[in-house]
């Protein structure tokens, strides 16, 4: 009963934080991108190699792989030539190929920016707010991969946004890339060796409101980050360690049993929809940070009636380990350079950790 009560109680504290904005709130409900990107009706029609193509909403990142590996340079370039957006997109395709047709796709569109300077964009979706993927460092020979997977208020035109440094998931990504390499002593030759990606490929919530409060969008970002991950092994990469930051550790909570991930990391996040590390079915290491200021620590851990992501991540009987987070400021202070929440990322991006 006493259990009830206190569930209860959160609920309703939920709620009333909630109602507090219901109208900005509902008026900035987000509708999730799913499915393919524009294209897939002309690339599922397409015979010009003499057999059909892979299905992108169905066939599964492995057989992509398989099939992309059987093609001639001339056929790759003629796919990348005809369908940037598919072949940009579709997980399994060699790392090469998917810059080169993201370089193309991005052209005439609002993120034209993203195809200069020589960017690794490894995922682009022009469709709702945009989504975009970019890796930093060498995929395609890195020894280690690591995925920032941001929270609200992320999307293709706002995840590198300039002056906003390590609170945006570009920064992030670049921090802790920037971190698995300046480091001194004996590890020091094989930190190259660590390519980092900032993942913005679901639709994220806007602001603190309903979306924030309920799974839905969790829920259909969370199979779009599976096949993702499942993409790099498909062509040759690690397994990778995902980071996720706030409402992104809820993606990750859903993910997490088919997201061939070798660890997951949350960092101030809201729960993982889950009420243990055994309930989230992976055998990837599972931590969790989280800062004295952090205001995601006054959210009430509860999940009833739609509302609430679960038990707090850090919380002893939730089973994660814990990283280091007391010189990280704030909600969005955990890749900040010279932070031990920051060291501690970059040993285990590096598989340094135990």
């Amino acid at each position: 009963m006493r259990r009830f009560k206190r569930v209860l109680l959160g609920v309703v504290f939920a709620v009333s934080a909630v109602a507090g904005t219901a109208g900005w709130a509902s008026g900035n409900a987000q509708r999730p991108v799913t499915g393919p990107p524009p294209g897939a009706a002309a690339w599922s029609a397409d015979r010009s190699l003499g057999r059909a193509l892979p299905d992108p909403a169905q066939t599964e990142p492995e057989r992509v792989a398989a099939f992309f590996a059987g093609l001639t340079p001339a056929e790759r370039r003629l796919l990348v030539a005809r369908h940037p957006l598919i072949v940009g997109n579709l997980d399994g395709v060699p790392v090469a190929l998917r810059y080169e047709a993201n370089a193309r796709a991005v052209r005439g569109t609002p993120y034209e920016r993203l195809a200069r300077d020589g960017r690794r964009v490894l995922a682009f979706d022009p469709r709702g707010r945009g989504q975009v993927a970019e890796v930093y460092g060498d995929l395609a020979t890195a020894r280690r991969v690591a995925v920032v997977v941001p929270g609200s208020d992320t999307d293709a035109g706002s995840f590198d946004r300039p002056g906003k440094g390590h609170r945006v998931v570009a920064g992030m990504a670049k921090a802790l890339r920037d971190a698995t390499v300046r480091t001194t002593g004996p590890a020091a030759g094989r930190n190259g060796g660590t390519a980092v990606i900032a993942w913005t490929g679901y639709t994220t919530p806007v602001g603190v409101g309903i979306d924030a409060a309920t799974g839905g969008l969790a829920e259909a970002g969370a199979p779009r980050l599976a096949r993702f991950t499942r993409g790099l092994t498909a062509v040759g990469a690690p397994r990778p360690s995902l980071f996720c930051h706030s409402y992104g550790s809820v993606v990750c909570g859903l993910a997490a049993a088919d997201a061939h991930a070798s660890d997951i990391v949350v960092l101030g996040a809201p729960g993982m929809r889950a009420d243990s590390v055994a309930d989230l079915d992976t055998d990837a290491r599972v931590w969790a940070a989280r800062n004295a200021d952090d205001w995601i620590a006054r959210v009430p851990n509860v999940e009833l009636l739609g509302l609430g992501h679960g038990e707090d991540p850090v919380s002893g009987g939730f089973g994660a380990r814990r990283v280091p987070a007391r010189e990280a400021a704030g909600h969005d202070g955990y890749f900040a350079p010279g932070t031990d929440s920051l060291r501690a990322f970059a040993a285990i991006a590096r598989g340094e950790s135990r």
